[in-house]
């Protein structure tokens, strides 16, 4: 026989058991409230790699943006994002300030892209026009995933078209660049 002292108090001793029904229904209702305005707050969280020349690494920059129910004004809007550079300070911009983007079109599962002829134009820092573009590339891809390809043109030329088919050719190696 065990011995227990007389005056044990069972953990739910004191609570009456509609106490803890109507906190747990509050806490259910609590839930579903914030379920309920994530599904509905119209944002989604986008993703953002840029570079650090002084540490010569790279760092995801998350935003949330603004869902607009369509396609493509989303993949723009993402786009725009991209070209307006870091938040964070002591990060490198992919483009030059001033690049832009011409015109985009999402046509059966490819994203076609147009930027300025301002994108290749030199910025400070360790800048690579393939890096910056491959980085947007692989940001599209990893941000909307429904997306098969993308190809992007430079005042109107397709570039680096063969080194993203090789590269992008295997699906399940499609992150060259991320951290």
């Amino acid at each position: 026989m065990i011995n227990t002292p007389e005056k044990y108090q069972h953990p739910l001793n004191g609570f009456s058991t509609g106490k803890m029904i109507r906190r747990l229904v509050y806490l259910v209702i609590l839930c579903l409230f914030a379920l309920a305005e994530f599904l509905y707050s119209g944002l989604a969280r986008r993703t953002i790699v840029f570079y650090s020349s002084i540490e010569g690494k790279t760092v995801v920059e998350e935003r949330m943006l603004r869902r607009s129910g369509d396609i493509e004004t989303d993949i723009r809007q993402y786009a725009d994002e991209v070209l307006l550079g870091p938040v964070l300070p002591n990060l490198d911009p992919l483009f030059s300030r001033g690049t832009k983007l011409e015109s985009l079109m999402y046509r059966d599962a490819v994203v076609y892209a147009d930027l300025s002829e301002s994108a290749l134009l030199p910025i400070e820092g360790n800048w690579d026009i393939f890096r910056s573009l491959l980085t947007l590339n692989e940001g599209i891809r990893r941000n909307f995933s429904f997306i098969g390809d993308v190809r992007l043109f430079i005042g109107g030329n397709e570039v680096f078209f063969k080194e993203f088919r090789r590269i992008f050719a295997d699906p399940a190696d499609n992150s060259k660049t991320a951290p």
